[in-house]
Parts: structure tokens; sequence; C-alpha cells
């Protein structure tokens, strides 16, 4: 197992999209799981905790610029090491 002290904190808004201001690397180096409304997901492009959100692909589905089309779900968000 890994010992959590080398791990950054898990920050309150985090984003997979490296074009995002909310785009750490230093915290998506490591697997992080997110536990939504008591249901782990492994589908979430983003969360925030303290507004209790999550984005997540809408299917197949590209917006105009060729991006997933994202969809955004309301509820508990709790973000976990793995």
């Amino acid at each position: 197992m890994d010992d959590s002290t080398d791990r950054p904190p898990l920050p309150d808004r985090l984003s997979t999209d490296p074009r995002s201001p909310f785009h750490d690397a230093a915290v998506l180096e490591h697997v992080i799981g997110i536990r939504f409304n008591g249901y782990e997901r492994s589908d979430v492009e983003e969360y925030c905790i303290s507004e209790g959100w999550v984005k997540v692909a809408a299917g197949k589905t590209l917006d105009r610029h060729g991006r997933p089309l994202l969809l955004k779900l309301k509820g508990t968000v709790e973000p976990f090491y793995r």
C-alpha cells in the first residue's frame, strides 16, 4: 500500500481537462475515486465538493469543439484516493 503522506490533499474542485483552471496534474497522477450520493462513479470529469456537483459525459455526444458534452449532477460528493 502507498503511504498517504506522499499524496497531495484533494482540492475542493478538480477537473481532468488540462485547459481548465481547476486542473491539477500532481493530484491526477494518483488514482482518484468519487463517491456521488453514496455510489462510486468512474465517469466523473469534474467535481466540486462545496457546491455539491459533478460533471459527467453525456454518452458519446460531442459539443461543437469536439469535446464530450458534460452534464452537471447535483448531490453529495466525496472524493478519495484509491
